[in-house]
């Protein structure tokens, strides 16, 4: 496999020449052009911390040319849109994808005047932090996972104030959705983007939004999925009486069977009716499956999926169900490296502009050491 990105040397300031021109070549200022091209170059170049004085003196050697970087992402007039599809196009041609992983990014913050920021409690860790939470679609080839799209999630107030809205530059037509929302977004347009070639869709978003709707509404739309679910989420069983719903991990525990994973593992299973929503409207049906690793110690199944993928092994599924955490990882190396918690500003487009860049640098350098 060969990819047409040159990753930065920081010897030889090699620049991602190939990569810049296929994210910025629908800008028609040389400028634009230009600016992105070092953007991109700083973030791949510059240790430590990315500010833009920093980024600037890394690539032209001089760090006045930081109000030009500051911006060519906060204030310049250009799309970011455009700059996604291609990433994700040149990703998918260069990597074998076996699913699209929804994993959010919290990104602490200070102040209340950036876009998205708000107080937001994290079970992980059982603390409350000022952050802005963004959702990304990655494409999971097994030993790479590469963001190729953001959705930045709005409180109320962002869209119900309009001095709020005018200050964050949060365009008219943008409005606060839930999570699920965003998800689903997130897989339409990527399907938008990939001419018909579709993988399944794997997230556990189980600590941060109700699951059921963006389940129905992949079901609906033709998505294959494998997503987690809480434990008490009730469903209605074939074998139950009409009206009773039973909680997934009951169903598990008392109806679920075994099949051995490999290493002495377990996964077990049952299968059962999903439901969807069709874009019409329409209400669908279709086979479905729970299922999950089994923890023989405490004899009781552990993190629980729902798929929509009834024609593979469960503990096939159960590996593609590990793909959250690969994206996690990816997150956690992208605010290490790539500047994903140094951006500057405080609006919207700035915020998806940066975030844009911040993928097709970690793209760039993942997909070098993939095919090297």
């Amino acid at each position: 496999m060969t990819t047409t990105c040159e990753t930065p040397d920081i010897g030889t300031g090699r620049p991602p020449g190939d990569l810049s021109r296929l994210l910025f070549g629908h800008l028609h200022r040389s400028d634009q052009q230009r600016w992105g091209h070092v953007y991109l170059q700083g973030l791949m170049r510059t240790h430590g911390k990315k500010t833009v004085r920093r980024m600037a003196a890394a690539v032209t050697g001089s760090e006045a040319a930081s109000a030009s970087l500051h911006q060519f992402v906060n204030a310049s007039p250009w799309e970011w849109a455009p700059a996604r599809g291609e990433l994700a196009r040149w990703a998918a041609r260069s990597l074998p994808v076996r699913a699209w992983t929804l994993a959010p990014a919290v990104l602490p913050k200070r102040g209340t005047c950036s876009a998205g920021v708000h107080q937001r409690f994290l079970p992980e860790s059982g603390r409350t932090v000022n952050c802005q939470l963004g959702l990304g679609l990655f494409l999971d080839a097994g030993q790479a996972h590469v963001p190729v799209d953001w959705r930045l999630f709005l409180p109320p107030r962002f869209t119900h104030d309009e001095a709020v809205r005018d200050r964050a530059k949060i365009p008219a037509a943008t409005e606060a959705q839930p999570l699920w929302d965003h998800a689903l977004r997130l897989v339409q347009e990527m399907a938008s983007r990939s001419n018909g070639r579709t993988a399944p869709v794997v997230a556990d978003l189980t600590a941060l939004c109700d699951i059921a709707p963006l389940a129905q509404r992949l079901q609906g739309g033709g998505h294959a999925y494998v997503l987690a679910v809480p434990g008490q989420t009730t469903l209605a069983g074939p074998e139950l009486p009409p009206g009773e719903r039973e909680s997934v991990r009951g169903l598990l525990l008392r109806r679920g069977v075994r099949h051995p994973a490999g290493a002495g593992r377990q996964v077990i299973s049952y299968d059962t009716p999903v439901r969807g929503l069709r874009p019409d409207g329409e209400r669908t049906g279709g086979a479905g499956r729970l299922m999950a690793e089994w923890d023989a110690a405490g004899g009781r199944p552990g993190r629980i999926w729902l798929t929509n993928i009834t024609d593979r092994h469960p503990a096939e599924l159960l590996e593609l169900a590990r793909s959250p955490r690969g994206a996690r990882n990816a997150i956690e190396r992208m605010g290490e490296d790539f500047g994903l918690l140094d951006f500057e500003g405080r609006s919207f487009p700035g915020w998806h502009r940066h975030m844009t860049l911040v993928s097709a640098a970690y793209a760039c350098s993942t997909l070098e050491g993939v095919t090297r």
